[in-house]
């Protein structure tokens, strides 16, 4: 298998993460956003949409969303457990995770796309403003959500974290600052970026 990346973006460094994590060897392709490798004829071979990341199987075919590369690999290599071992724990994980992607990450990155895009995309007030809004919102659920810790769905790493980490990642990239009343968030995010995992 081959992961299609690029280091900065945040859905291959969630499941980047999540490799780290589960102890999980796969060849690292790198397509570079800054010169267009995403646009060229051969990558939107693999995915018409040109986005990251992209998982090349042994036979040639395709996986091109992050949350199903995830599952897929979870479903090959399902120790350590990183999405719920019942019912309701995969309920849960996966309601966190879902919090943290569309409320977080995906949040950052619109927002940071709308005012200071590291691929030049023109600014958009109105998007940013609305970004952060949902931002905002998100943080606060998931502050309390999160509590003490030590990670977002309880007492071990699961999918949540990755996609939590990457949404931090970027914002932190790109100097979006985390309001210090998310405490829980900020101590979250000062315990994660110590395990080997986030030094990729």
């Amino acid at each position: 298998m081959k992961l299609y990346f690029f280091p900065i973006a945040p859905n291959p460094t969630k499941v980047r993460t999540y490799l780290a994590e589960k102890g999980i060897e796969i060849e690292l392709e790198l397509v570079s956003f800054f010169e267009g490798a995403q646009n060229t004829p051969e990558f939107r071979a693999k995915n018409p949409l040109g986005k990251l990341p992209v998982l090349e199987l042994d036979d040639g075919s395709i996986l091109t969303e992050s949350l199903a590369i995830m599952r897929y690999l979870e479903e090959l290599h399902p120790e350590p457990n990183m999405v719920g071992t019942t019912p309701l724990e995969r309920a849960r994980i996966s309601e966190l995770e879902r919090i943290c992607e569309n409320g977080v990450l995906s949040a950052v990155a619109r927002y940071i796309h709308a005012t200071k895009s590291p691929l030049d995309l023109p600014p958009k007030p109105q998007v940013a403003e609305v970004a952060w809004e949902n931002l905002q919102a998100n943080l606060e659920v998931l502050d309390a959500r999160v509590g003490a810790g030590p990670f977002v769905a309880g007492d071990r790493v699961t999918i949540a974290d990755c996609t939590l980490w990457a949404g931090f990642n970027f914002a932190k990239f790109r100097d979006v600052e985390i309001d210090a009343k998310y405490a829980n968030l900020l101590a979250w995010r000062e315990r994660f970026a110590d395990r080997p995992s986030t030094q990729i």
